[in-house]
């Protein structure tokens, strides 16, 4: 049987896991679109506009559905986790705050501008809206992983009347590990949009080699996984550094390190045993995890057990979600690399093998991103604040029934609301990105269909 301390971080798990999906992809998307009608108003090419309007509306959908899934994880605070808020509320409190009067607020404003008024506002000023709206996305991401990372690498604080009370809000905000989380998520959120993108452009190239709108998103797609892939394999590097300086349980949990040894082999597979303490059946690359951590071939790597037992995480989770996430990111490089050969030999868009590929690629950035939020959550455990203020501790004092029915009806609400939303986003990218725009015409000026409401485009610039 459960208790209600393994039920409300199920709950949390739960809501998070879901909500996670949204933001970043709205994040991604928002800066796309961004591209997509600058790139627009500087060439007048009527492909970036037709993909403009193709996405804007898996946007707004996405961007509601997450903004759902984002007010319920709020309200656990106060119910699941009364302890922990009440502590923490003089620290956490404000930047959540800052997120929704900052962040949020210019989402919302221009939201509106941005979905109806390229026909009303004229097209620079409707740039200015999605250029908000980008920014507004990143803002949000800002505050949310500066509360976050706060958790994970507490500063700038002193402890009074029972509560965190800010020393310095600049320390707080920019505390050790939050550039390198930011940076980390920011690029995650960019490589799952583009692969996203990438295999909605495949498939319709599956089905019409010569879709334009197809092949400019099956193209924007391999840029994108040539140049971030890589980057994002150097920040995590980075990141991973950070960690080891202020998480070092969580390190070697990642790792599979039971002891602390020098020149430390790298564990590529294994089957971590937490009660004999070993990670058995290893495939190990010797002294590679001396030479990454520490930078020299012969370096101690401290394991768990420089640590008590009740301070390490859950081992196995921690240790074969890196692995997932890890494993993603070499495929994205590898399909990167492909698609720079396939580039250079001028077969980029007629390869079937690798437009399908790009298909299976599509989902794999949200599977990643999943993956390492449980490797920064889980490898965080037992603290809920790290360091400071233990899990057992922070949660509210309701009895286990409570939480499992509370449990229970989130699974059936967000099963059937967020499935069928899935869905419908997922109908939304099979649709043939040509429907978005008619055809020109001698009789008139080109006008929209099939996806936002509106009349002509009749202000502004002609887009011939």
């Amino acid at each position: 049987m459960m208790d209600a301390l393994v039920l409300a971080r199920i709950q949390f798990a739960f809501t998070v896991s879901f909500h996670i999906f949204f933001p970043a992809f709205t994040i991604g998307l928002a800066s796309y679109l961004a591209v997509l009608e600058g790139l627009w108003l500087a060439t007048k090419r009527d492909v970036f506009l037709q993909l403009y309007r193709y996405w804007l509306i898996v946007f707004a959908v996405a961007f509601a559905m997450g903004v759902v899934s984002g007010i319920v994880m709020s309200y656990q605070f106060g119910t699941n986790w009364g302890p922990f808020a009440e502590q923490t509320g003089p620290v956490l409190g404000p930047l959540l705050a800052y997120e929704v009067l900052t962040a949020f607020f210019l989402e919302a404003g221009f939201l509106g501008v941005m979905l109806f008024g390229l026909d009303r506002v004229g097209p620079k000023l409707h740039f200015a809206a999605t250029l908000l709206v980008a920014f507004g996305t990143l803002l949000s991401a800002f505050w949310i992983l500066s509360a976050n990372s706060w958790m994970h690498t507490p500063a700038a604080f002193h402890f009074e009347d029972g509560r965190y009370i800010p020393d310095s809000w600049m320390g707080v905000i920019f505390n050790p590990s939050f550039p390198y989380r930011f940076t980390h998520m920011v690029l995650a959120a960019y490589l799952t949009t583009a692969f996203v993108v990438g295999a909605t452009g495949a498939w319709h190239l599956l089905k019409d080699k010569a879709s334009q709108p197809a092949r400019v998103m099956f193209g924007m797609a391999v840029l994108m996984a040539v140049i971030v892939a890589p980057t994002q394999l150097i920040v995590g590097d980075l990141h991973g550094l950070n960690t080891k300086e202020h998480q070092p349980a969580k390190i070697a949990a990642m790792e599979g390190h039971f002891e602390s040894r020098a020149g430390a082999p790298l564990i590529l597979f294994g089957i971590p045993d937490v009660d004999e303490a070993e990670t058995k059946y290893r495939i190990e690359i010797p002294k590679l995890a001396s030479l990454i951590l520490e930078h020299d071939l012969d370096a101690e790597v401290t394991g768990l057990n420089a640590f008590p037992r009740s301070d390490w995480p859950n081992v196995p989770i921690v240790f074969w979600s890196f692995r997932i996430m890890v494993g993603i990111g070499v495929a994205m490089i590898l399909f990167g690399l492909a698609g720079t050969v396939q580039f250079f030999r001028k077969r980029l868009f007629d390869e079937a093998w690798f437009h399908r590929w790009g298909v299976v690629m599509g989902p794999l950035g949200f599977v990643a991103i999943l993956a390492g939020w449980f490797v920064t959550e889980v490898g965080r455990q037992p603290y809920a604040i790290y360091g400071l203020i233990r899990t057992e501790n922070a949660v509210s004092p309701i009895g286990t029934p409570g939480v499992a029915g509370s449990l229970l009806g989130f699974i059936a609400v967000y099963t059937i609301i967020f499935g069928a939303g899935s869905f419908y986003l997922i109908r939304l990218m099979r649709r043939a990105p040509e429907i978005g725009l008619e055809k020109p015409t001698e009789k008139g000026p080109l006008r929209t269909t099939g996806v936002m409401p509106g009349p002509a485009l009749e202000k502004g610039p002609h887009p011939h």
